[in-house]
């Protein structure tokens, strides 16, 4: 039995597991092929005269994470057995009238709370958050990012200044760079492939290698060496370019996540300038005002 079917053969672990986010995730999960034409009212199991249908088993998974939520159909048994134990759970509860509890009605209005916040928050930011708007604030977005540059070098690296000003006095005579990179470089990775770094950004390379690689032209050789931690470098730029923007469609998630935060922040400042609101230390004592 694998690990997935053994936490959903424990319905009543996985009940605990569920409950923390029933609130995050309120709609079924999709079902496909022959299990998504099977009617919501179909029965599928009978406990102490109470039935329990398709629609209950699959709204019971809409609390699970989503690992489980994309295999409903491949465990819809186990998803029933946690059902059953799930529901002999609630009746057992309800006999030793729990319902009453000073405890559970605490967990209640704590779930009270976070539903109430929850449904606020989806229903204000249900005509904000709209394809359209998505698109608009991706758009706002790579206005203010600005063009990131990448460069494709190669370098020779030395020990010395006086063995790289050597090398360059051989490239100034004519003397192959890939060449000189094999059998000179003291970088034996980049040093086998002719010193080629491939493509990197600001940011990749040491600040005194770059500050040096971007002010060269393309197919250029720095004239003097470049001193880093790492030794002597030479550098040729073999090729430059602005890295494109991400597509919409690879950081809508992320595009969605920043608008609803901004959104969001926005809305509770409006909130927080209509409200009466006084804060303390943490000893109780008043905060002086700055």
């Amino acid at each position: 039995m694998t690990s997935l079917l053994r936490r959903l053969a424990a319905g009543a672990v996985l009940l605990l597991l569920g409950a923390g986010s029933a609130l995050a995730q309120t709609s079924a999960p999709a079902t496909t092929g022959a299990a998504a034409t099977a009617k919501p009212d179909t029965v599928v199991a009978i406990v102490d005269g109470k039935k329990l249908t398709r629609a209950d088993v699959l709204a019971s998974a809409a609390t699970l994470p989503a690992e489980y939520r994309s295999q409903v159909d491949n465990y819809f048994p186990q998803l029933i057995d946690r059902l059953i134990d799930m529901t002999l759970m609630d009746e057992e509860g309800q006999r030793q009238k729990l319902q009453s509890d000073p405890e559970v009605q605490k967990l209640v209005a704590d779930y009270e709370s976070q539903a109430i916040r929850a449904v606020l928050v989806r229903r204000y930011l249900a005509d904000k958050v709209t394809d359209a708007q998505l698109k608009q604030h991706y758009d706002e977005m790579m206005k203010a990012v600005p063009p990131t540059v990448e460069l494709h070098a190669s370098h020779i690296l030395l020990a010395n200044k006086a063995d790289a000003d050597a090398v360059i006095k051989l490239l100034d005579a004519g003397g192959d760079f890939a060449k000189l990179a094999k059998e000179k470089s003291k970088d034996t990775q980049s040093g086998a492939n002719g010193g080629d770094l491939a493509w990197f950004s600001e940011g990749d390379m040491v600040p005194e290698f770059w500050a040096a690689a971007v002010k060269l032209e393309k197919g250029k050789y720095t004239e003097q060496p470049v001193q880093s931690q790492y030794g002597w470098h030479v550098i040729l730029l073999v090729d430059k370019r602005t890295k494109p923007a991400p597509a919409f469609d690879q950081i809508k998630d992320q595009v969605r996540n920043d608008l609803t935060q901004e959104l969001v922040t926005a809305w509770l400042h409006d909130l927080r300038k209509s409200a009466k609101v006084q804060k303390f230390n943490p000893d109780g004592s008043p905060i002086a005002n700055p």
